[in-house]
Parts: structure tokens; sequence; C-alpha cells
């Protein structure tokens, strides 16, 4: 059995800031960076032309808005602005570490995650009481180019973790993008459904490189 999580709102729960554009104007302000008047209106504003499904990095975002207003964000300022903006308050979610830990048990487990701001889902990880060593892959959107529910997402982190898209059992909380993992072939465990202490239950009933097909839904 192949496993994989999504991490915000199925492992943890990270605050994220209210008004992201204002929480990013305040971090560039810090460094130098003379933010434009209409700044909510730049950073609302498509700037990159990205194909479908593909993510496109915060970090990106906001140097591409600013420069839309004629404004230099010098020495990476844009990204360390946006992972500052970002800087996560973690709570782990109750028997989310029983579940990868029971994930673990039955097989290879990785972890696949949408965001765009990148070192999130690293400081997410080490804020909350997961096991730094408790993925065998960790994917996220920024890092592989690709958002769920977009297909080359589940390729990705089973390629990473040696199996084939078909055979993951993914564990997220949207069926609309973590749920995408059936259009591959794989399961949708939605935990707005099965709570994790279920899941784990599930798990632990089922036989060690048992596949989906264990009748967690």
């Amino acid at each position: 059995m192949t496993v994989t999580f999504d991490l915000f709102g199925t492992l943890v729960e990270a605050a994220s800031p209210s008004d992201p554009a204002a929480a990013v104007a305040a971090e560039l302000e810090t460094l130098g960076v003379a933010v434009p008047d209409d700044w909510g209106d730049a950073y609302r504003e498509v700037h990159i032309d990205a194909p479908e499904g593909a993510e496109v990095p915060l970090p990106a975002h906001v140097s591409a808005a600013l420069g839309s207003r004629d404004v230099d964000a010098p020495n990476n300022a844009a990204r360390r602005a946006v992972v500052n903006a970002f800087d996560p308050v973690v709570e782990t979610r109750p028997n989310a570490v029983a579940a990868v830990a029971a994930a673990a048990d039955r097989g290879p487990v990785g972890l696949l995650s949408n965001c765009s701001v990148p070192e999130l889902a690293r400081r997410t990880l080490i804020r909350s009481a997961i096991p730094n060593d408790a993925f065998d892959a960790t994917v996220t959107s920024v890092a592989c180019g690709w958002r769920k529910p977009d297909a080359r997402a589940f390729e990705t982190v089973a390629s990473a973790l040696g199996a084939s898209p078909e055979n993951l059992l993914h564990v997220g909380d949207d069926a609309r993008t973590d749920g995408g993992v059936e259009a591959v072939g794989g399961e949708f465990v939605d935990v707005t459904e099965t709570s994790l202490a279920a899941l784990v239950a599930r798990l632990e009933s089922a036989p060690a490189g048992d596949g989906p097909s264990t009748g967690v839904k």
C-alpha cells in the first residue's frame, strides 16, 4: 500500500494571513521596497500566464506584480517577504501522527501539498508533532510545478515513492483537489467524512502490502 497525505487541513492547521496582500506589503516595506499605492489591486491581478494545472510560485507573482508598477525588488526581496509573511503558527490535528505511522507500517508514505510559498511546508512540518523523517517523499506544488488535482502532481509523488499513480491511496480534506487522485486510478480518503482515527483503525486492520482496495473511503 502506498499512502500519501495532504498537509494543510488534513494533518495540520496552520494560520495564514487574513489579508495576504497587506501581510506581504508589510514585509516588503521592512526590506526597503517601495510598495505602490494600489498594491491591493496589483496583488489580485494575474501577471503570469501559466499553463492549466501549473503552480505559480507566490514570490514570482509578487515580483511580477511589483514590476507591473515599475517597482524593483532587489536582493530576492519578493521571496523573503513572502516567506516571512506566511511564517506559520502550526497545530497538529488529532490522530495525525498516528495516521502517518499506521500508513508507514503498510508501505511507502508521502506528502503531497498544494503550496505556492517556498519553505512553508518544511517549516510547518518542523513545527508540527509529526516526526521529521515520517515521509519517504515530500512533494509540494511550488517545487514540482503542478497543483492538485492535476494528474502530474500525483504522478510526481508516485514516482518519488517508486509506485504507480493507480496504487496511491491519497488522504486529504478537499474533494476538488485531493480527489484528483481518482482520475489517475487511485483512491481518495476524505477526512471530512472519514476521521483520521477511523483511518488509523482501517490501516491497522489492512494486511501489509494491500493496495487501495482496503475499504477505506
